[in-house]
């Protein structure tokens, strides 16, 4: 056996239309045991209705969904054991206090659930707010509690959907730091994100979106060797202007152009090294000649952003809602939480 029964996740050609809106188109994800997983892409990519997909919160068009081997469409509750999370927001009776808000997601779940409470509200830092009403709660704090409320249930895999959005800077290096910690105690993560710097800095693997198809998915370390550019090269000298005639003079030397006040252009590692000694020769200065790495955003930015023409529009995925924890449970922001098929 390859071990791909047992793994958190995997999705085969999912497909979710919505009328003549193709929302994902073909989708392939595979997050192995302890993977920090990005789910990368811009707004409205399909990152969402990907996640609901493998949720079971929405059943796909086309295309299979699996955790840890089972399909939330056919095996209900069950293919959500050991699974928790939250996509879009996490929602909460604002009149109660943290604390009862998640008694009350212990009451639905069972077991020891509820003996875990304090663990959870120490892990995320909010055990001297428990007794406060979570409508006095910042953004922030709503957001670690909802990961609280996914804590007691002891999941394996964690599933977070674009957990910074719309934290202060201190929120979102809190936010990282808390799933940082969760993924070295050895929890399966995979996050939704619209951020380079959030994914890069967090997850060992990730998938990027656009327009509902993914463009690349594999290790970080191989997504960054993409980033990286022998050919391209910035020159400042003493005199750009005769310097730009001394390149383009130079065979080899292509996509010359002056750009935040140098010279960039592209050219053989050998042809950069003849074009070095012919500046001096021309009796130039070099202050800079150096190769110009892309950076992974702009990476990011060259395989999300196309020919808008090309991609088809990704679909409004509604109303935001928790993910079920136990495939019965609904986000608690209404006062009458409703359970999975009702």
């Amino acid at each position: 056996m390859d071990g791909s029964a047992e793994r958190p996740v995997q999705a085969r050609g999912l497909v979710k239309r919505y009328g003549e809106i193709m929302a994902v188109n073909g989708v392939d994800l595979t997050v192995d045991a302890g993977d920090v997983y990005g789910y990368l892409g811009p707004n409205g990519a399909g990152k969402t209705t990907s996640l609901r997909m493998l949720l079971g919160l929405i059943r796909p068009t086309a295309g299979s969904a699996r955790l840890f081997g089972h399909d939330p469409m056919l095996d209900g509750a069950r293919a959500l054991q050991g699974v928790a999370g939250f996509v879009e927001a996490p929602r909460f009776y604002p009149y109660m206090s943290g604390r009862k808000n998640l008694e009350l997601l212990a009451g639905l779940d069972g077991g020891d659930a509820a003996g875990r409470i304090d663990a959870a509200l120490d892990t995320v830092d909010l055990a001297d707010r428990a007794k406060d009403r979570v409508g006095g709660y910042s953004h922030g704090m709503r957001q670690r509690l909802g990961i609280a409320g996914a804590l007691i249930r002891d999941p394996r895999l964690l599933l977070l959907d674009e957990p910074t959005t719309g934290l202060d800077p201190a929120g979102m290096r809190d936010m990282r730091t808390l799933v940082r910690r969760l993924a070295d105690g050895g929890m399966t993560v995979m996050l939704s994100s619209h951020l380079m710097g959030e994914v890069e800095e967090l997850c060992d693997r990730v998938a990027i979106i656009r327009s509902g198809q993914i463009v690349f998915e594999g290790a970080m370390v191989d997504l960054r060797s993409q980033a990286t550019d022998d050919s391209a090269y910035r020159l400042r000298t003493t005199d750009d202007e005769r310097a730009r005639a001394v390149c383009s003079a130079q065979a080899g030397v292509t996509q010359l152009a002056v750009a935040g006040g140098e010279l960039r252009f592209r050219a053989p590692q050998a042809v950069a090294g003849r074009l070095s000694v012919a500046l001096v020769e021309a009796g130039l200065e070099i202050l800079a000649l150096a190769p110009q790495n892309a950076t992974l955003e702009d990476l990011f930015f060259r395989m999300t952003e196309g020919d808008a023409a090309l991609a088809p529009p990704a679909a409004a995925t509604g109303n935001g809602s928790a993910a079920p924890a136990d495939g019965s449970r609904a986000a608690v922001d209404d006062p009458h939480p409703v359970r999975a098929g009702s």
